[in-house]
């Protein structure tokens, strides 16, 4: 059985605690020696098997033009505001043509494009061909990189210091953007974490009124995330782990981490003060709370795991990386936290005033049958409020679910797509180049397309095709068509009217392969596709759109068959899905209502409105479902422990739900400080991950659990637990998890203390 299983693990650990944190040591010293080795660093490849914008890349690097590899933009303007790049034998065009000489130079650069060059030749050629803005004050170096798998972070890294080298000697202001730095820049986490884990210290010393006992959570929670981030970095070695993910895994390690280790820490609490020896004391407590431990993050990385259904290699290396962070927290919790426990002794049993709050239950001898949760018997106040709304059942589930529904309302107006470098702060680069080149040459100019066409022979497509694009209303300039002799193969870029997260240049992609294209190659064998990095983000952003649905289905459905397993019921998990399903929709309708509307943007630092990046509501299902099963567990056990005792609903449910408040919105407030410490990131893409985590989790633990849970089990009554006898006697037995705090799990612990000893 799982408990005796984790008695002995935890009760070993116990009782060799500086072995243990020794070999975790070694573990997170041969982590990191590896990943300096070994490993990478993270860098977006925004593709997928079987999207237009991929036949488009293949039929590019077939013909070998090089404009299937990554591409960088050093954009410039004279300092001297009256001068422009129209002036012969200026030194604002001096300096131009030096810095384009520099930067083509560089290791790896494939070619640049020379507007120095072009204004020699006449300034209409310069500005016909997108490199000097009409006013002759901005000025474009088009930087061509062959394909990401040649590159690394050191590409930027050269191009980044160049500029910053000479930006003194030059009477330029130099900008650079391009997909180069959407590839290899990393999201700065760093100052997130310190700030989730101050805020997480600050709530456990609230908790518990002891250091040690804050301090034990936060070093575990800190070894795990170091092994963790580790081993996804020499991943990175091996294959392209995204941007996001070591952002990602911080946020959701810290979260899951900490929350795991209060658990068992307020479990090894109560044993103490009940006056078990503390060794002992923490196998006991592994052995129970452990249990949801080892659940919940199971599910949570079978719910990551999930998202290899969307068929986008990004997301599955992405979610791949991320669970290996949640894996490593969970075994931490159950050997290196009791280590810790082991090694505290019995200062955990020492609390101030505050922390008594936890533990109200004075010592004596364990009940068998009937325990408490994770060291929180009922409190007065919780079983009040819990009473108030059992005995309004009607009104309170009305309520809370109006209320969760109108805020899951702005999700009818979720757009997916990807925010661009105008929605980037004003300290980076990247946001002032965006602006230059939109303010010279049109916004759309941020988000070129390029048109892959393969004539087959028909010698008169590429005439259509650039008469036809050139008259689409949404297309406000074609560039020359280069056509490799070799393979025939034409490519062409275009600049949409719009920006590349504009709703409108969707729908310019959407056009032209729907219409325009096949009316102009008709029904002959030749064949064109549109790509680029803008036409690529809109088709990933479509297919996990499209897949969401299943990744929903799947996990909706692995979550009802676990929880009728556990509390053989029907109704209970089918009430479960459905309330978890509410409460992240709401956190979506938040979501959308920042970010796309503005509501409250300012607060997080949001300088202007964008899209729902396209992947993150699958992420954000995929976690969120696995951790609002923690809760479910965790609360559903007591209660149905309660209704096996007394055989009464009501007061089951005002005594279960009451004596696990305390520990829920202590664990959910840990976790909203963490991801909240991240949606202030410089990143939209971070504050996305970051606020919809925190909402999701704050409502999950007031709105649902606190009013939603007791009200309709209220209203449903003994139907809760009904289960079919028939169904029953199919679906295996065994105690598949309780949360650790039913009377089998207590029971085990007990029975089998002696192994512990």
């Amino acid at each position: 059985m799982l408990s005796k299983a984790l008695l002995r693990l935890g009760g070993g650990a116990a009782r060799h605690p500086w072995r243990v944190i020794a070999a975790w040591l070694i573990a997170a010293t041969l982590a990191v020696l590896a990943a300096i080795a070994f490993g990478g660093r993270p860098a977006d490849s925004m593709t997928a098997p079987g999207l237009d914008s991929q036949r488009a890349a293949e039929l590019i690097e077939r013909a070998g033009t090089g404009q299937e590899g990554m591409t960088a933009q050093v954009v410039v303007t004279p300092l001297d505001g009256g001068a422009t790049f129209f002036d012969h034998g200026s030194s604002a065009r001096t300096a131009l043509a030096r810095l384009q000489a520099e930067v083509e130079r560089l290791p790896h650069v494939l070619g640049t494009s020379d507007p120095a060059g072009a204004l020699d030749a006449g300034g209409d050629t310069a500005v016909r061909g997108g490199l000097v803005s009409a006013d002759g004050r901005i000025a474009v170096v088009r930087v061509q990189y062959p394909d990401q798998s040649r590159l690394s972070a050191k590409d930027l890294d050269g191009l980044v210091d160049l500029g910053d080298r000479l930006r003194p000697e030059l009477p330029l202001r130099i900008e650079m953007g391009g997909n180069l730095f959407y590839a290899f820049s990393e999201s700065n986490g760093g100052a997130s974490e310190l700030i989730g884990i101050l805020a997480a210290a600050a709530i456990l010393f609230l908790a518990f009124g002891s250091l040690v006992a804050a301090a034990l959570p936060i070093g575990m929670a800190v070894f795990g995330l170091t092994i963790g981030v580790a081993t996804m970095t020499v991943l990175a070695g091996v294959t392209d782990v995204p941007t996001f993910a070591p952002v990602l895994g911080s946020m959701v390690g810290l979260g899951v981490g900490i929350d795991y280790a209060l658990f068992v820490l307020a479990r090894h609490r109560e044993y103490l003060a009940h006056g078990l020896d503390p060794r002992e004391a923490a196998g006991r407590a592994v052995a129970t709370a452990g249990r949801p431990v080892v659940f919940a993050g199971g599910v949570v990385v079978v719910s990551i795991l999930g998202l290899a259904v969307a068929n986008v290699p990004f997301m599955t290396v992405g979610g791949f990386a991320v669970s290996i962070v949640v894996l490593t927290m969970v075994v931490a919790s159950v050997t290196l936290l009791p280590a810790f426990l082991g090694a505290a002794g019995p200062r955990l049993a020492r609390t101030g005033r505050i922390g008594r709050a936890l533990q109200t239950r004075k010592p004596g001898r364990l009940p068998r049958r009937r325990t408490a949760v994770a060291g929180a018997a009922p409190a007065t106040g919780w079983r009040r409020w819990i009473g108030h709304v059992s005995r309004h059942p009607v009104l309170y589930a009305i309520g809370a679910a109006g209320l969760l529904l109108t805020a899951t309302l702005p999700v009818l107006g979720l757009r997916v797509g990807l925010p661009d470098d105008g929605s980037l702060p004003q300290s980076r680069t990247e946001r002032r180049a965006y602006e230059l080149v939109a303010a010279g040459f049109g916004p759309g100019t941020n988000g070129p397309l390029v048109i892959a066409a393969d004539p087959v022979g028909d010698t008169g497509v590429l005439d259509r095709l650039v008469g036809a694009v050139a008259a689409d209303p949404g297309i406000a300039s074609v560039a020359p068509t280069h056509i490799d002799r070799g393979t025939g193969i034409a490519t062409l870029v275009v600049f949409p009217t719009t920006s590349p997260q504009d709703k409108a240049t969707a729908d310019t992609i959407a056009r032209l392969r729907t219409d325009v294209l096949p009316t102009a190659i008709g029904h002959g064998p030749a064949r064109a596709h549109v790509g680029g990095a803008t036409a690529s983000l809109s088709d990933v952003g479509q297919r996990t759109s499209q897949r969401l649905p299943v990744l929903v289905a799947a996990v909706l459905a692995m979550s009802f068959l676990l929880l009728m397993l556990v509390f053989r019921s029907i109704l209970v998990p089918l009430k479960a899905v459905l309330l978890n399903l509410l409460s992240i929709g709401a956190s979506y309708g938040i979501m959308v209502a920042v970010f796309q509307w503005g509501w409250g943007g300012a607060l997080i630092g949001l300088e202007a409105t964008v899209p729902i990046v396209s992947f993150i509501p699958m992420f954000l299902f995929a976690i969120l479902f696995g951790l609002s099963m923690d809760y479910e567990v965790f609360l559903l056990s007591r209660v149905r422990e309660e209704y096996l005792r007394t055989g009464d609903n009501r007061t089951a449910i005002v005594e279960g739900v009451s004596s696990t408040a305390r520990i829920i919105t202590s664990a959910a407030l840990i976790m909203v400080a963490v991801f909240l410490s991240f949606a202030v990131a410089e990143d939209p893409s971070i504050k996305m991950f970051g606020l919809g985590l925190a909402t999701a989790i704050f409502i999950d633990a007031t709105v649902v659990r606190m009013v939603l849970v007791p009200a309709t089990m209220t209203l449903l009554g003994r139907a809760n637990w009904w289960l079919p006898r028939w169904l029953d006697r199919m679906l295996p037995r065994g105690p598949v998890g309780t949360g650790g705090t039913g009377a089998d799990a207590e029971s085990t612990a007990e029975t089998s203390s002696s192994t512990a000893g």
